[in-house]
């Protein structure tokens, strides 16, 4: 539906003119601005979704590698020996336990969390314990599965998987598998998936991706689409062929957007 004038007032106080400014200064249009920063929120959706899916895959093709790797059903929380976590990702892990347990926690009645009272304070709870304190103390005897944390961490922890901290201890052991075409390296892997994980927190964010950094994002998803799980990469992969319809979907949207917005750079 087309931007009614009288709206455009509200419209820009909602999205505010530093966020509209952009668009502003190249068409001289506030109304116009606004229907190309609904275009590029709606392209944005679009390229979230297709994350989301490289995202998805390249989490369960390495969770699955990892797993017969270490062997053992806590390998997330309890790696064996010699091998430990990087500290900033064994943060992360952990933060994501407590989020994993937070959730479940969620769903339990008044009378499944009172219960746990009894183990989190044998001796009963202090007076002066705060609501809060009490419910993280309970929340700590919350058992979770590696799949429950395996779901509360982002594209952030899989991406550094894949990077040099982990080029001896993983990627050369086992990670490559996800990526078994003899040709390709860790280091080409590492910065495509840099591309993907920028473009989504751009994204996450509610901002553009558009030119070059679209044009790096689309590349990067092929790269690894076509590559995850083949030992001959090309466009006949099984996520490619899920996804082909979707990237062939955005850069034709990409292209329309690209086109209004240079006609606007054109001089008259």
């Amino acid at each position: 539906m087309p931007i009614e004038e009288a709206d455009v007032d509200v419209l820009m106080l909602f999205l505010s003119r530093e966020r509209l400014g952009n668009l502003h200064r190249l068409t001289g249009n506030w109304r116009v601005a606004i229907e190309l920063h609904q275009m590029t929120l709606r392209l944005g959706t679009d390229l979230m979704t297709l994350i989301a899916v490289i995202e998805i895959a390249l989490r369960n093709s390495i969770c699955e590698n990892l797993a017969q790797f270490f062997g053992q059903a806590d390998w997330l929380l309890n790696p064996p020996l010699p091998f430990k976590w990087k500290d900033k990702d064994e943060r992360k892990i952990q933060e994501a336990r407590k989020n994993a347990q937070r959730a479940e926690y969620s769903k339990l009645s008044q009378t499944e969390k009172a219960d746990l009272d009894r183990l989190a304070f044998p001796g009963g709870p202090r007076a002066d314990l705060s609501h809060s304190d009490r419910s993280r103390e309970r929340q700590r005897l919350i058992p979770v599965t590696d799949g429950k944390i395996i779901a509360e961490l982002t594209f952030y922890i899989w991406k550094r998987l894949c990077g040099p901290d982990y080029e001896h201890t993983l990627w050369r052991p086992i990670l490559k598998k996800s990526f078994p075409n003899k040709r390709v390296k860790r280091s080409d892997v590492a910065e495509n998936l840099e591309i993907i994980y920028q473009a989504r927190n751009r994204l996450a964010h509610h901002e553009p991706v558009l030119h070059k950094r679209f044009a790096d994002t689309m590349s990067a998803v092929r790269y690894i689409s076509q590559h995850l799980g083949a030992r001959f990469p090309s466009d006949a992969t099984p996520l490619y062929r899920l996804i082909v319809e979707d990237i062939e979907r955005i850069e034709e949207n990409a292209k329309i957007l690209h086109r209004i917005l240079e006609d606007y750079r054109m001089p008259v």
